[in-house]
């Protein structure tokens, strides 16, 4: 199920410099959450697995089952939204897996994630947005008025900005000392920027719903792309330094502007 990934030595220098214990490996078989019973068969290339658990009080009543399922006692390693390469503090050492969807993927942009990884791995933020918002998370519920799917999606949206504002300090500086994944890094955000220049219109139209506008907005702030309002204000120190409490109150006079 597991083995370990040879990485191109600009990706080696960022894992030695930055984490030199944590283990990149391929995964057999792609997945967006993997079960207790698959991820434990990582206790056969880890020292110890230290499953996370969070309190059910910071679950709304309606949350999705996997988010139930993963603040339980469960190791539960990925959620929907991660996207193509994960990682996780459940494991002693830390670990990044790298899902076989990366396969066709130019190979300098799969450098750019796996280093991303490595990069918050050692920020040692929390693994997913329930660690973010903690005991909050049901105040966000409340203020976008969305279905529990909806929700999910705003606030792993939330986060991924969050941790975005603190990431790309770092891919800035890659410009001397691994030119090739901060092209990598400036190339998608290229990628990026006419969508997200076109969220306002999208939205307005109905073409794109704010769960998806939030989403791809927050997945720009990483590349260091000017926002269109609303998003623009999550693009702040102030959200940096205040978080969860920023977000909320972000997303509470958002919805209600939407709804005027």
């Amino acid at each position: 199920m597991f083995e370990a990934r040879a990485l191109s030595d600009r990706v080696e220098a960022v894992r030695e410099a930055r984490t030199p214990d944590v283990q990149v490996l391929d995964c057999e078989r792609d997945f967006e959450t993997l079960t207790p019973a698959l991820a434990e068969d990582l206790g056969l290339v880890v020292d110890a697995l230290e499953p996370a658990t969070y309190p059910t009080s910071w679950l709304p009543d309606d949350a999705p089952t996997l988010l139930t399922h993963y603040a339980s006692s469960d190791l539960t390693i990925g959620m929907p939204g991660d996207g193509s390469v994960v990682w996780t503090h459940q494991t002693d050492p830390p670990i990044v897996l790298v899902k076989p969807r990366v396969e066709g993927s130019p190979e300098s942009f799969v450098d750019f994630l796996i280093a991303e990884a490595l990069v918050q791995v050692d920020l040692e933020v929390p693994e997913h947005f329930i660690g973010f918002f903690e005991e909050t998370y049901p105040d966000l519920d409340a203020a976008v008025a969305l279905d529990p799917n909806g929700t999910y999606q705003v606030a792993a949206a939330l986060y991924d900005g969050w941790v975005g504002l603190q990431t790309r300090e770092v891919f800035a500086d890659w410009h001397d000392e691994h030119p090739e994944l901060a092209d990598a890094w400036q190339d998608a955000g290229t990628r990026l920027e006419d969508r997200v220049s076109e969220l306002p219109r999208a939205v307005a139209r109905d073409e794109t719903d704010f769960a998806d506008a939030t989403e791809l907005a927050c997945a720009a702030i990483k590349h260091a792309i000017e926002l269109p309002a609303p998003f623009a204000a999550l693009d702040t120190d102030a959200y940096l330094d205040h978080g969860p409490a920023y977000a909320i109150q972000w997303a509470e006079k958002t919805f209600d502007s939407l709804e005027d």
